[in-house]
Formats: structure tokens, sequence, C-alpha cells
């Protein structure tokens, strides 16, 4: 009305203000022999400016200004987001962005000091509380992991002891551990590896191989000293070495090169396990380089005093009292043994494909992650209304401590996140404040029946694993299905279809398709001829929608150092319904004195169009050149692979899809399918290499194969142990699956080459004559050298006990890796001792016979 009553137009106000606005420079001038630089001062610098700014003349040439017809106030803009703590209601939030490469736990350090020395600058009452803290999971991973690590150590100092019985021997491993760690941080730190849960699992599982090749020269050492006890100490040992030093190097390098599948790792998996994969590899490399260097020279320095025979140590004794006749009885029904371990390996094989699958074992961060998803267009009140029910309903459980809900996005450009988008972080209290016999699992199914709320579907994860899982494929739940077609209203259809097929399948939590077309819209459709006729055109109603109702920022105060932007539109009781807009003045061009009686120089906006409630699409996703809806699904099982197989049966038996429509499986599914084409490829190079590096070492087809055997054969022991435990594969196993191929390869060469020592020394003194002698030479070289053997394995099987007990945080990951290793170390144990012993006298035997046929004499020469 007042805008009538002057005769002025919104346009009229924008330019008005914008030309009212502004600094400008008229260069300089120079008065008494200075320099004055001129300055035009024209920036509005408060609200009482703003209000004098003259928008122009009444009839009788007093000017208006924008106080006369407008009320000028500092408001908020347009809210997009929220935060709320502990459902207590809202609250002012800050977000630290770390530099990428950045050190977490130091930066999380420092920013906690800043805190302290901003608090007494605050007004009195306001404080500023951590929400979400990664420094306790960074230490208290590292702390677990640490302590397996000493354990560790300690463990291997042990066993070395009761076995040589010899304090000064059990040091050469222990020095030559320590400083093959060492000297691996080196590397570590030129290239950015920090301590974290993978580098430390790279230590756990590698320390078994580093002290391996130490160990068996030690006792090889030992050995050699009792069988020349007249002959110089420092000869013998340097003999020692040189016999066994170049296989104990070559049979490290096999576990080096074992691990090539891990750096073949791509996107997120080769990002987390690049750490184990250098760590590991760094400590095995160099303990085979110092297992030639370093381990021979302090055998001279430490190998001294009374060395005590083999068969006087009990344990010793125990071994061989308890493997020879098992040996024997194993090389006599060798066919039986072999047929026996064959038929093993062929039940394990549907235990394999009975295991579940997911892409990434569970790392129990410490803290919840709700991400409820609802329907698009709900409003800022509402979205309040709904977090701070959430939270205050989470914040009732006595294992919460802490619970900060966010609708929308955040003040920044990078934060494109819809109101519909609530992101709720549950810091937890720490377990021994739990109820007792409570679980997460348990704790999070108590979660998702309390907030079971209308119009809301929950998703629990974890932050650091939904920031990773947004980033890569946008899912935020471990599994999510697109839809790819032409039209939206088709691909919402069959979205709408499969939520309704995927909530029947038992093992699902909760599933939600997107609403493709559920916004909601005021839609003004210019009438372009009514438009015409008063001789505007469609910019000049756009203008106005876009300015009286939307509100344009149109300039800034400068108000010191701060800037205001400047925003002219109607009051909100002027449009806040259809009919209000409709109501809503556009300036016409037409002369007044032209118009009819009556009529006034504005025209109702309804009068140049329609204006209608309409539902669209809310968000327009294109993906592959096709529009795309999503569907988000929280299956309750961790056997995402499994789920999925089932999931895709029952849909394909019950949806079908128009023609030029298609599925695709994404989230946690997309990269397991992707590690698992890889593995098909990257594992069968390895062995490969494995094979050609054992084929040189040997310079014999057989005893290749022999040893190759060994890879299925050791993998028994880990797929049973994950089938009782109820484990699935992962990218963790896998990383374990491949540390035991190189382990298995390693240990099988060390039997076969003793045999074949053995072999070629009965061969040379004339004893080998027959199958039995065969068989005596066998069971009396197998004996003889179990206690090296026993050792090397031992190690490694104890060594991961900590790993395998530890409950602590980082430990998930871990057994992961440790379980197949050290369940494949088992069966690895008895095909080493028992079997491998068994097929060579069948190879040998077999050897023998021809040899005996051509000449009975040539193969004693």
């Amino acid at each position: 009305i007042k805008l009538q009553a002057y005769d002025l137009s919104v346009p009229q106000i924008k330019k008005a203000i914008q030309r009212s606005n502004n600094d400008v420079g008229g260069r300089v001038i120079e008065m008494t022999e200075r320099e004055y630089i001129i300055r035009g001062r024209g920036y509005i610098t408060d609200k009482e400016m703003l209000s004098k700014v003259v928008v122009g003349t009444d009839n009788k040439g007093t000017p208006i200004v924008i106080g006369d017809f407008a009320k000028v106030n500092i408001g908020g803009n347009i809210r997009r987001g929220l935060v709320e703590l502990d459902g207590k209601g809202e609250v002012v939030g800050g977000i630290v962005i770390m530099r990428y490469g950045e050190d977490a736990f130091k930066l999380i350090k420092r920013l906690k000091q800043k805190f302290k020395e901003m608090e007494p600058a605050f007004p009195k009452g306001v404080k500023v509380v951590t929400t979400y803290d990664r420094s306790t999971l960074i230490k208290d991973s590292v702390k677990t992991l640490t302590e397996a690590v000493t354990e560790e150590i300690i463990i291997v100092f042990i066993i070395i002891f009761l076995f040589l019985l010899h304090v000064r021997s059990t040091f050469i491993s222990i020095i030559t551990l320590i400083v093959a760690i060492a000297i691996a941080f080196i590397p570590m730190f030129y290239m950015k590896i920090t301590s974290n849960i993978m580098s430390l699992a790279g230590i756990i599982i590698a320390i078994g191989d580093v002290v391996d090749g130490a160990v068996i020269m030690t006792e090889n050492a030992h050995l050699k000293l009792q069988e020349n006890p007249d002959k110089d100490r420092k000869e013998v040992i340097i003999e020692a070495a040189k016999e066994i030093g170049p296989s104990i190097f070559s049979s490290l390098l096999i576990i080096v090169v074992a691990f090539i599948p891990v750096f073949s790792l791509q996107a997120q998996e080769g990002l987390l396990f690049s750490p184990l994969a250098y760590t590991k590899t760094f400590a095995v490399l160099f303990g085979a380089i110092l297992s030639i260097t370093l381990v021979p020279a302090l055998m001279v320095l430490f190998i001294r005093g009374k060395i005590k025979p083999a068969e006087k140590n009990p344990i010793n004794r125990f071994v061989i009292a308890i493997y020879k006749p098992i040996l024997r009885f194993c090389v006599h029904y060798r066919y039986i043994i072999v047929s026996a371990s064959v038929a093993l390996m062929l039940v394990t094989i549907p235990a394999f494909f009975m295991l579940g699958s997911e892409f990434m074992p569970p790392l129990d961060e410490g803290t919840i992650m709700l991400m409820p998803i609802t329907t698009p267009g709900i409003s800022i009140e509402a979205a309040k209304n709904l977090t701070q029910v959430q939270d205050k309903i989470l914040y009732s459980f006595p294992e919460v401590k802490l619970v900060f809900g966010k609708a929308g996005r955040a003040e920044t450009s990078t934060d494109p996140a819809p109101l519909s988008m609530i992101e709720t972080i549950v810091n937890l209290h720490p377990k021994s404040k739990w109820r007792p016999g409570m679980t997460k699992n348990r704790l999070l199914k108590e979660m998702d029946k309390a907030l079971s709320l209308a119009g809301v579907q929950n998703a629990f994860t974890m932050p650091i694993k939904a920031r990773i899982d947004m980033l890569t494929t946008g899912i935020r739940t471990p599994i999510g299905i697109k839809v790819l077609g032409d039209n939206l209203f088709t691909i919402n259809e069959i979205g709408k279809k499969l939520e309704k097929i995927i909530r029947d399948i038992p093992e699902t939590r909760s599933v939600y398709a997107e609403r493709e077309l559920g916004g909601y819209f005021i839609d003004f459709t210019p009438d372009r001829l009514a438009i015409a006729r008063y001789n505007l055109e469609v910019l000049d109603v756009m203008d106005i929608v876009e300015t009286s109702i939307g509100g344009l920022d149109i300039s800034t105060t400068i108000e010191g150092r701060e800037r205001y932007k400047i925003n002219i539109r109607y009051p909100r009781e002027l449009r806040n319904d259809v009919e209000k807009l409709k109501r809503v003045l556009v300036p016409i061009n037409i002369n007044p004195k032209e118009m009819p009686s009556g009529r006034f120089n504005h025209v109702p906006l309804g009068q140049l169009g329609e204006i209608k409630v309409k539902m669209d699409a809310s968000m327009i996703k294109d993906e592959m050149g096709s529009l795309s809806g999503w569907i988000y699904v929280d299956p309750e099982t961790k056997d995402i692979g499994g789920y999925v197989k089932k999931a895709k049966n029952i849909i394909n038996t019950k949806l079908h899809l128009p023609k030029g429509y298609f599925l695709k499986w994404t989230g946690q599914y997309e990269f397991l399918e992707r590690m698992q084409k890889l593995m098909k490829t990257v594992i069968p190079l390895t062995l490969l290499i494995i094979f050609i590096i054992l084929y040189f070492n040997f310079k014999g087809l057989a005893q290749t194969f022999i040893v190759m055997l060994s890879v299925p054969f050791a993998a028994i022991g880990g797929i049973w142990l994950m089938f009782i435990l109820n484990y699935n594969t992962s990218v963790a196993v896998w990383v374990g699956m491949i540390a035991l191929l190189g382990i298995a390869a390693q240990t099988a060469s060390i039997m076969v080459t003793y045999l074949d020592k053995g072999f070629l020394n009965w061969s040379k003194q004339g004893k080998m004559n027959s199958r039995e002698d065969l068989i005596k030479m066998v069971v009396e070289y197998g004996s003889f050298r179990v206690r090296p053997l026993i050792m090397a394995v031992g190690l490694n099987i104890m060594g991961l006990i900590p790993i395998l007990v530890s409950k602590g945080t980082g430990s998930d990951i871990a057994k992961r890796i440790a379980i197949p290793l050290w369940g494949g170390l088992l069966s690895l144990t008895f095909l080493t001792l028992l079997v491998i012993p068994a097929i060579y006298v069948i190879w040998r035997s077999i050897y023998l016979k021809r040899q005996l046929k051509k000449d009975p004499n040539d193969i004693n020469k």
C-alpha cells in the first residue's frame, strides 16, 4: 500500500540503495608541499544511514526515504542448518577441517591448548564443549597394539631361551629384531608413515618373520659347535652362517615378494593398508639383510661359554620323543597321510565358499554416528524438533556420554547437505561404565527401537567410516542401489518397489528409497500475453519474484571490520501463502495518465501468470549419462556379499525393469567386488613369482612343486578357524592370508632343504640304497632338525596370541589379519612336519627306483 501511495517500485528501491552505497577515489592534489589523497566516502555504515537513503520525491518535492515505507532491521539469513546438544536445545557449533596429510593427533593437541587460551575471552556462562575428538581413538588403538608388540617380543625371548637354554644367544634374535624395526622406521619417516593401527599391525605380523633368520642361524651355529667341539669357535660359527645364510635370505625374500598383492590394493583400502604393507616389508627386508650381515657378527660375540646339547634340553627331548614316532608312522603310511590331507583340502573348499564376505572389518571407533533418513522438504522448525527429540532419546541411555546433532548444512561452501540430512554424533562412556552384559550390537538395537519415529529411517554408522563412504560413493549406508534411467517418475516408482521388496528380506535393518519427486514447490508460470499487454518483459516479472518474495542481496554495508548484506523483500505476513503471493505488486511501464480511471501503476502478480503448489524433484542426480535414484540399505548382517547375493536373487524374481532402466549396487559392496576381482589377478601372479624364486633356489621342479603345495594346505587351518569363529572374508582377512602364503613357502622350503641335504649326505656316504634307507634318513633328519622348525613356526604362532586375546580399540582389524594367519600356521605346522616328509618320500622313492634300475651304484656317486 505504501509503495503504491508513494508511486514507487522495488526496482527503484534496489537502484537507489546501490547508487547510495559506494566509495570512490579522486586521485591526489598538492597543498602546502604535501600530497592529499581525495576520497569520496559514500558507504552505508549502519542501519540508520540505510533508512535515510533517498528513493525519490513526492508531488511537493519532499524527499522519500526508505524509512518512510519500509522497516530496516538486522536479522539472520535464511537458515539451512542447525546444531543441538544432548537434547537440551540449539547451540553454536564449529568444525575444524584438517589439511591433507597433517598429523591429526598433534593438531588436536594444539587445538585443545588454543581453546584453553581462548576461554578467558568468552562471556560469562559460555564454554567450548568438544563434541568429537579423534585423539582418544588414536591413543587407545596405538596403546592396544603397542602392548601387543611388547608382549610379542617377550614371548619371542621366552621361546628362544626355552629351546636353546642360552641367554646370550637369545639376545642375538632380540637385537636383530629391534635393529630391523628401528631401521624400518627410517624409510617410514621419509614416506610420512605415522605410528597408527596399520603400521603397528605390520610390525606385529612381521616380528616372527624378522627373527626367523636369526633363530635358525643361531640354532645351526649351536649344532655345529656341538658337532665340532675341538675346532676354533669363530671358524665354526662362520661356517655355520655360510652353510645356511643364503637359504635364509632367499626364504625371507619370498615373504617380501608374497606381500605384493597388498601393494596393489586401490582407493581407500590401498590407503588404509599401505602403512601395514610398507612397515612389514621394510622390517622383513631389513631382517633378511641383517640375517647375513649383523647376525653372524652377533653370533661370534654372544655364542660363548657352555652350549647345552639339544638332547640334554628337556623340551627338545620331549618334542623329539613325540615327533619321531609320529613322523615314522606318517612316512610309512605316506599315501594314506597325503590322501587324507588332500581330502581335508577338498572338504575345506565348501567351507570357504560358505564364509560371508565384507569389504572392511568393523573398527570400533568408540563413537556412534546416527544418520537418519527423512523425506525431502522438511522445514527448519521440523528438523529442529526432530533432532532435539532424537538427541534427547539417545542421551537417556546410561552408556551415552554426549550427543551432538546436526541438521542441514554448516555455514561453509563445502557442505551441500539439505535439511533432511541429519548427522548425530553419539559419544559413549568407557565400556567399564556400561550396564552389565551390554554390548555395542545390543546397544544399537535398543537405540534403533527407541528411535522408531514416523517418517524416519535410522542408519547407524561411525564418523570416520561415514566420511569415507560419503566421499567415495555418496552412500551413507553400507549398501546402496542406484536406479539408472531416463525418466525421474519411472525411477521413483522403481525405487518404491525396491524399497518394499528389500524391507521383506529378514536381514534388513532399514531401507529407504529417495523420493525423487518428493520436493515441495510453489511454481509461478508467466502468462506471456498478459505480461505483454502491460508493456512488460518476462524478466521484469521474474525480478519481482526473486527480489520481493525470495529476497535478494543487492549491496553490503561496511561497518568497520564487519560486513552485512543488504537484502530487500516483502514482510513475512505478505508472502507466506499462495493467495498473498498473488497480491505481490509488479510495477508496469504504462504512463498512469493513459490508464483507465481507478487503476494504478502496479499490477498484482496473480494477473501475470499462474501460481500453484506442485511436487517435483528436489534434487536431480546424474550418473553415466543417465538420471539416477538412490536406495539406502542398512543390513543387520555383516556379510555384505551374502546379503547382496540373496537380495539380487529376490529382486530378479519379483521386479521387472522397463527397457532402458538398470540397477547398480554400490556402497561397500562396490569396493568388495573391486577388491575380489583384483585378488583373482594379483595372487596368481604373486604365486608365479614365488615359484620362479623357489625354482632358482632349488634348481629342481620337484622340490619347487612340493613347497608350492604348502600354500593351499596352509590355508586349511585359516579357513576352518574363520568358519568356526563366524568371520567374514574381507580386505584384512586377505592381508592375513597373503602373509600366510609367504610364511608357508618359507617354512616348507626350509624342511625340503634339510631333507635334500640329508639325502645328498647319505648318498655320498653310500647309505642310500633302498626305500627303507630313504625312510630312515627322512625320520632321522626330520627329527634331528625339528627344533629350528618348531622354533620358527612357534614364534609366529605364539607371537600372535597377544593380539588374538586383545579386546582394546584397534584390535578388531588386527584380529581379522591374525586369525587366518594363526589358523594357517597351525595347519602349516602339521603340513611341514608330517605331510611334506611323506610327499618327499613318495617323490624320492620314484627317483630311487629309476636310478637303481639304471645303475645301482649311480645313486651314491
